[in-house]
């Protein structure tokens, strides 16, 4: 019974209201016919404008989002033309989808819209006990009920567009066999490999060949070193603030005193009781009989102490404390029913409570121990506040120290007076390139700040670079040292690695050449292959065999109308295979997993076929078009459907 007196679930219903709401449809009804008028249109569904302002919102909610999940990461990474575009499109199908439910009288009922957010367990946490929504969870998130009612009923007919066609039947059994087969059939062959190594002794790189490999535009990208800088770099952070915060000692000392409750041990009590329970509702009578059964217990136990457990056992009436004599373990204030706790904290360890009425009933509390209560000097505390005293004026000050830090390397030539007047470390490093490797870490590694490093004018005039935010309350600048652009290596540097990849190309062709005719002689003369074939392997697509990709794709496609048939396959640079495919195997689908499973997979896809294709018809019914010629981050735009 009092175990869920300790819990306080009010943080989790607001965790859950964050993940439900952003689930509903971004746009209300009336929201979305008064864009209807307004300019700068970027798509249109059934005559109806979505406008600029509708999609930079989307899109910095979908930003927003994901710095929420991936805190600290650089918001240019989702400022892309390519996440916009994507933010469009996904605009563009949940009008669509809108315009359909709206179309096919798909929204619910009120009533079914009551008892969807009656049952459904994801929308629990918003519920109080009678059904009604938690208005002050609503408010948290800036929406009203009726707001709330109108977001779930447009969802929940927009998911109708599509649902059924997720839960129909994709097709008969036997096509789905047929299916599940042609994805796992399996297919005997015999492998003959000509492999690119074997042929590098038959084939020289002329100087001629080794110029024009060189020269070759293709080719270009294997000669040459990256664009490099070398900077020096200072970081404004808290940490940075912290160290030159002072904190008189007096301040700690207030500190400590207006805090101290911070560095008492919490009072707790280790206890058991025997509850005999009545009801609000009790009748005089009931509640009498009540009151003469806890005297009668209490008179028990005042007789004999040490039978507290078993009399608990037998007597008490609170289901999850009763088998173990009562015991409730260690508990601390705010664990109980206030009733409760007020007994069982002005008892010293051995006492024995009177009969103590909650609204559970009626209880008698025994204290086994007590522990806490104890208070940390100020010695012993006096680092850790300072710490975190520090903490709490370098947060104060940050702001203002942020807008100075960006004034100050706008106006001061070079960063080393930056960093002596904050107080900072000047790093240098070297070899910095546009793009980090994934080992790199740090301010480096921070897309923004490289795009500014690698700024023309500041590559050229070796200008501070303009403050840059790195991460929360982190701040950033450098500036170019010196810089090497991108260039191509001499001939006579690289001339052993250009002889080397000729020779590798002309091994390939010579590999592949030889190959085409030896399949074009088998294929006249199957005898002729002799023992150049491997041993029969069987193939499949989920079992290769150690074959090459490419090869098991070709020998699982070739016509098995006449066997044994014949293939060639070239793979690259690393040669070329012929293969004879001597049998066809039925699909083994026990090997593959659980036909039920892999039916229903089937039927997934096939489903998921089907609403795409419905909803390319449902674009073109309402059409659906997007018309955006409108600027990203780097000028694109995305292009029109």
């Amino acid at each position: 019974m009092f175990e869920f007196v300790r819990t306080h679930n009010r943080v989790l219903q607001f965790v859950l209201m964050l993940l439900i709401v952003p689930s509903f449809v971004v746009f209300g009804i009336q929201g979305y016919h008064s864009y209807a008028n307004e300019k700068d249109e970027v798509a249109k569904v059934a005559g109806q404008s979505i406008t600029r302002a509708e999609w930079d919102n989307a899109h910095r909610q979908q930003v927003e989002r994901m710095r929420a999940q991936m805190p600290g990461a650089d918001i240019k990474l989702f400022d892309t033309p390519e996440m916009k575009a994507r933010v469009l499109d996904q605009l563009v199908r949940d009008r669509v989808l809108f315009e359909a439910s709206h179309k096919l009288n798909l929204a619910p009922s009120d009533d079914k819209l009551v008892r969807v957010f009656q049952n459904d367990p994801q929308f629990a946490s918003l519920r109080n006990a009678d059904g009604s929504v938690k208005k002050e969870l609503l408010s948290m998130r800036g929406i009203s009920s009726d707001q709330f009612a109108l977001q779930l009923k447009q969802d929940l007919g927009m998911q109708q567009v599509l649902g059924g066609l997720g839960t129909s039947t994709p097709a008969a059994q036997t096509v789905a066999t047929l299916a599940l087969d042609a994805m796992f059939q399996r297919r005997e062959v015999q492998v003959a490999r000509f492999e690119s190594r074997n042929y590098i002794s038959q084939v020289k790189a002329s100087d001629t060949e080794i110029d024009a490999w060189y020269a070759d535009a293709k080719n270009s990208a294997q000669f040459q070193t990256p664009e490099v800088a070398s900077v020096e770099y200072v970081v404004l952070d808290m940490a940075a603030i912290a160290k030159t915060v002072s904190v008189p000692a007096d301040d700690l000392r207030k500190y400590y005193d207006e805090n101290v409750v911070r560095y008492t041990q919490p009072e707790e009590r280790h206890a058991r009781h025997i509850l005999i329970k009545t009801e609000p509702g009790d009748t005089a009578d009931a509640k009498a009989k009540a009151r003469a059964d806890a005297e009668a217990v209490l008179a028990d136990i005042k007789k004999n102490r040490a039978a507290f457990a078993d009399i608990a056992k037998k007597r008490s009436q609170d289901p999850g404390s009763a088998a173990r004599g009562g015991d409730l373990d260690w508990f601390g204030k705010g664990a109980m029913t206030q009733p409760f706790e007020d007994a069982a904290f002005a008892l010293e360890k051995g006492e024995l409570s009177g009969i103590v009425t909650s609204e559970f009933g009626l209880h008698i509390i025994e204290v086994l121990d007590t522990r806490g209560g104890e208070k940390r000097g100020f010695d012993s505390v006096k680092a850790e506040i300072e710490e975190e005293v520090r903490k709490q004026l370098a947060a104060k000050r940050f702001a203002e120290a942020a807008e100075q830090f960006t004034d100050a390397v706008d106006l001061e030539e070079g960063l080393a007076p930056v960093a002596a007047r904050f107080k900072l470390e000047l790093k240098k490093a070297e070899g910095v390139q546009r793009k980090p490797a994934p080992s790199i870490t740090g301010p480096l590694a921070n897309a923004k700040l490289l795009e500014a490093i690698f700024n023309a004018d500041n590559l050229t005039k070796k200008l501070n670079v303009q403050a840059v935010e790195i991460g929360s309350n982190q701040l950033a600048s450098a500036r170019v040292l010196s810089y090497n652009a991108a260039r191509k290596l001499p001939l006579a540097d690289v001339r052993e690695q250009v002889s080397m990849a000729v020779v590798a190309a002309k091994a390939a062709d010579a590999a592949r050449a030889d190959g085409k005719a030896k399949l074009e002689q088998w294929q006249v003369d199957a005898a002729a292959s002799g023992a150049a074939l491997s041993p029969a392997v069987v193939v499949s697509r989920n079992k290769a065999e150690n074959q090459p990709r490419a090869l098991v794709d070709a020998i699982l496609r070739a016509k098995a109308d006449k066997l044994p048939a014949w293939i060639g396959v070239s793979l690259g640079g690393e040669g070329y295979a012929v293969a004879r495919v001597n049998k066809v195997l039925p699909a083994d689908l026990t090997a593959n997993g659980d036909i039920k499973q892999l039916s229903n997979q089937y039927a997934q896809l096939w489903a998921n076929a089907e609403s795409a294709a419905y909803l390319t018809a449902l674009r073109e019914r309402f059409k659906a078009k997007i018309t955006a010629k409108a600027q990203t981050t780097d000028g694109a735009a995305p292009a029109p459907n």
